[in-house]
């Protein structure tokens, strides 16, 4: 069965790379347009509309920083000048800064916080009264990491955001049923971006990671887009509320890599 996404607009942030782009190019190729969404690399949100233009979609391009609630109102603005509409919210943008919690600083500790999870929270409140007003329902799709689950040093700052977005995705899913709005987290594993420059890099280091997952390979964009796809398609319509891992069976063993 093909899922298609013909006349539904989606915004997708931080879709000017890695997972954000695999999924704005994806649901294009499904019938999707794209607002796509950028905080510094313009050059890559132009690249990705250009894709989704290629499939004969409809592409605008925004600079936002979703963790400042003033910007998310200008984008969603944007967005309806640009398309009057929204149907799937992606939100995808994040960041990690490494350290310990009794180390890191609390700038940083803020600004993971902020992007992470106040950006989620942030869009939402656009977002959700738009898909009400419009009668047809929604999609939210909150791109996490297995860091909402398993922990690991140096890394609090991120697993605390992500599994504080874990709940925030239960609870949206709780508080829109009745509107016919679906909420669903998609917790990936190792997915070969720029954020995981390591494993791209380090080709020791990615050879020892993937003999510990159980599909024996790292990630790709698109093995995220095609879960977030089914999601946003009809095919996903009675799920709601739940992470979705796409993490080749990592979390099976939860290897420390």
């Amino acid at each position: 069965m093909e899922l298609r996404l013909d006349g539904k607009v989606a915004l997708v942030t931080g879709s000017d790379r890695g997972i954000g782009r695999g999924i704005a190019e994806r649901f294009a190729a499904s019938g999707a347009d794209i607002f796509v969404t950028y905080h510094q690399n313009k050059t890559g949100a132009e690249e990705t509309a250009a894709c989704v233009e290629a499939s004969g979609r409809r592409a605008a391009i925004a600079q936002v920083d979703v963790g400042v609630e003033e910007e998310v109102g200008r984008l969603f603005a944007q967005l309806d000048e640009a398309f009057g509409r929204i149907d799937i919210l992606v939100n995808n943008a994040g960041i990690s800064r490494r350290g310990a919690i009794h180390e890191i600083p609390v700038e940083s500790w803020d600004l993971v916080l902020r992007t992470n999870l106040y950006g989620p929270f942030f869009c939402a409140r656009q977002a959700v009264p738009r898909m009400i007003a419009q009668g047809n329902g929604g999609r939210i799709i909150n791109i996490s990491s297995v860091h909402e689950e398993a922990c690991w040093p140096n890394t609090g700052a991120y697993s605390v955001s992500k599994g504080g977005l874990r709940n925030l995705t239960r609870t949206l899913a709780v508080e829109l049923g009745e509107h016919g709005i679906t909420a669903n987290d998609i917790a990936p594993g190792m997915i070969l971006t720029p954020m995981n420059s390591r494993a791209i890099k380090d080709a020791k280091y990615l050879a020892g990671a993937e003999a510990q997952i159980v599909l024996r390979r790292a990630g790709k964009p698109e093995d995220v887009a095609a879960m977030a796809l089914f999601l946003a398609s009809d095919a996903g319509a009675y799920c709601t509320g739940a992470t979705h891992y796409v993490d080749g069976g990592w979390m099976l063993t939860q290897p420390p890599v």
